[in-house]
């Protein structure tokens, strides 16, 4: 299945290449990092099993709001170092992030890696089906996120 683009957010960080990937694909390290500065993933919704089929989620708590959001996911492709993709579907529904229904519509995202002489370089990307308000939304989260990766990485 063919996804249309709808945006990317890039960033260098002053690490090597192994300390981003973990970054990206340890579940605790996910955990710590993986929301946008200010919130925080639910404990013990994160896991990251990197394989192809593998389970990818994670949740985050929304300050102010009495919801949760949920995300969920299989790994697809899997290049150590250099790129992963998995699917992700979203959902408010505690009951729904438990069953994990993988038949219900999804986005796809592809994260890639590159080093970058003494520094590494991250590029998130998603693909699928959104408004074009909800887009330029998106995407200022993911910047969000990679501000929170950033601060993971320098703690």
């Amino acid at each position: 299945m063919t996804f249309a683009h709808l945006y990317s957010v890039k960033r260098e960080f002053n690490v090597s290449i192994d300390k981003l990937w973990h970054a990206w694909t340890d579940a605790p390290a996910l955990s710590a990092w993986h929301h946008p500065v200010g919130m925080s993933c639910v404990p013990g919704a994160t896991q990251s099993e990197m394989k192809i089929g593998g389970l990818w989620t994670y949740a985050v708590e929304l300050p102010g709001r009495e919801s949760i959001s949920y995300f969920y996911g299989k790994y697809s492709l899997i290049q150590e170092n250099l790129r992963f993709e998995h699917s992700m579907h979203y959902t408010e529904s505690k009951d729904a992030f438990e069953l994990k229904d993988f038949n219900t519509p999804a986005h796809q995202i592809s994260v890639e890696f590159e080093t970058r002489g003494e520094n590494s370089w991250s590029k998130f990307s998603q693909y699928g089906e959104a408004p074009e308000a909800q887009v330029a939304l998106m995407t200022q989260g993911i910047e969000s996120y990679f501000d929170s990766l950033g601060e993971f990485l320098e703690s």
